[in-house]
């Protein structure tokens, strides 16, 4: 059969693709520039590209172009968790305060890091914003905050719910310090000491934390690294349980992202006993695909859905800006904010304010979108060259986290003393559990710039667990 101009362009890209000579995560040639090296029409570049793409070689990502997807040794994804139900927290604690030590160090690459480096960052333009809030605030800035906090950074996070079907209005929302603050406020105002909440196993660490500091039992639930929380296992622990915690897009720490059916189906599960779902909803802007996954939130008809926002692991970690739409409980969230924080950091939000105001979010979220997928491409294909047999990793379709799962022989927390020796810091899987599970697991970060630096570092990392093998 006679090959076509076009095949023969896609079978010389799809060489240098699998010769490595255009590596996973790179960005192609736009289709402009490949037409004119090749010298032939717009449609025989986009038919090359579209035989590459059919053949799994490259991905296309809107208003991004097309990337490099080609995994030579795709590893498999870690199966679905299935905790015991049996609680030792107390060496987490020790584990946990172990890790944040490091996390200032920046001659460590810091892998363990749970948000984006500096360099990704609009740090100038958000200095800016600084300035001009306090130029423009009453009294510099030094006032008290509505309790309710900065009317235009509601407003602002209000007009954002469109991308979801999400329709607040500012007067649904209540600014905190930050996601956890949210979830603070959140816990405070719905149980009390002695109470059992639900949440996904594996989960971000610092809501255990929490939830022990006030008391409470926790179930942890099976969870599936692409699917999310298992229906069924919720289902059967409705009865015993005050309130849900869901990480609902992207999952810190596996990455998972519930399909629409399963997030309309928890909502209606949970619904149906009165019981309310605290939904932190801190990665859903970071998506890979064309459009943002909807919230829980979206499907919340009855006001039981406290849905919790950042732009803490987006745009300005130190700034402490969140957020809450607490539906039916509002009050309780302004009660509780009012007894322990009494006020928003006024300068603050109000630069966020203007930030968003001014449309160069949405800017930057696509420049950032489209980098962190990249290093998820990168990530996946070191893991796969350097790290030993058997090792199994997420697939994520947004967000920052990696989990990767090594033979069980490996206990990551010895892997991360080993690794420090190197200037290398890694989240051990024990972390995200007040079980005795994950220990052969850990968590990495795929939010720093990619670099030979960060490669070569990967690469030492899976020596040193190839050696603990």
């Amino acid at each position: 059969m006679k090959t076509t101009l076009y095949q023969k362009i896609a079978e010389t890209l799809s060489d240098q693709i699998q010769s490595g000579t255009i590596k996973t995560g790179e960005k192609m040639p736009s289709l402009r520039d490949l037409k004119r090296e090749y010298g032939v029409s717009m449609n025989t570049v986009i038919q090359a590209y579209l035989e590459l793409e059919s053949q799994g070689l490259i991905i296309s990502r809107p208003k991004s172009g097309y990337f490099v997807n080609y995994k030579p040794n795709q590893l498999s994804v870690p199966s679905t968790s299935n905790p015991e139900g049996i609680e030792e927290p107390e060496c987490v604690e020790s584990l946990i305060a172990k890790v944040y030590t490091s996390l200032n160090d920046t001659r460590i690459t810091r892998f363990s890091l749970g948000v984006p480096e500096n360099e990704l960052l609009p740090i100038a333009k958000l200095n800016k914003e600084l300035v001009n809030a306090m130029r423009n605030l009453k009294g510099g800035g030094t006032e008290y905050e509505n309790i309710q906090g900065n009317q235009k950074l509601r407003r602002d996070i209000a007009r954002f719910t469109y991308t979801w079907n999400g329709n607040l209005q500012k007067e649904d929302i209540i600014t905190t310090a930050g996601a956890m603050n949210a979830l603070s406020f959140a816990l405070m105002a719905l149980t009390k000491k002695g109470d059992t909440i639900a949440v996904e196993s594996p989960v971000y660490f610092g809501i255990l934390q929490l939830a022990k500091s006030l008391g409470l039992h926790v179930i942890e639930l099976p969870t599936n690294p692409i699917t999310g929380v298992e229906l069924e296992a919720l289902k059967k622990v409705i009865p015993k349980i005050k309130t849900c915690i869901l990480i609902s897009n992207f999952n810190n720490p596996l990455g998972s992202c519930m399909p629409d059916a399963h997030k309309k189906e928890v909502v209606s599960m949970l619904a149906r006993y009165g019981i309310p779902l605290i939904e932190d909803d801190l990665y859903g802007d970071v998506y890979f695909g064309s459009n943002r996954p909807k919230p829980c939130k979206a499907f919340d008809k009855e006001g039981l859905v406290l849905w919790i926002g950042s732009v803490s692991k987006t745009l300005a970690p130190g700034y402490r800006v969140g957020w809450i739409a607490p539906g039916k409980f509002k009050d309780k969230i302004i009660h509780q904010k009012l007894i322990h924080t009494v006020s928003s950091t006024t300068i603050t939000q109000e630069a966020i304010a203007n930030f968003l105001e001014k449309g160069r979010y949405e800017n930057y979220l696509r420049t950032l979108r489209k980098t962190l997928y990249a290093n998820s491409l990168h990530y996946a294909r070191a893991i796969a060259e350097y790290f030993p047999e058997k090792t199994k990793i997420s697939n994520p379709q947004g967000g920052f986290m990696l989990w990767v799962e090594l033979e069980e022989k490996i206990d990551t927390a010895a892997l991360y003393e080993k690794a420090m020796l190197q200037n290398i810091s890694i989240a051990p899987g024990r972390m995200f559990s007040l079980q005795n599970q994950f220990n052969n697991c850990m968590r990495l970060s795929y939010g720093q710039p990619w670099s030979e630096h960060i490669d070569d570092k990967l690469k030492l990392l899976g020596r040193i667990a190839k050696r603990m093998s």
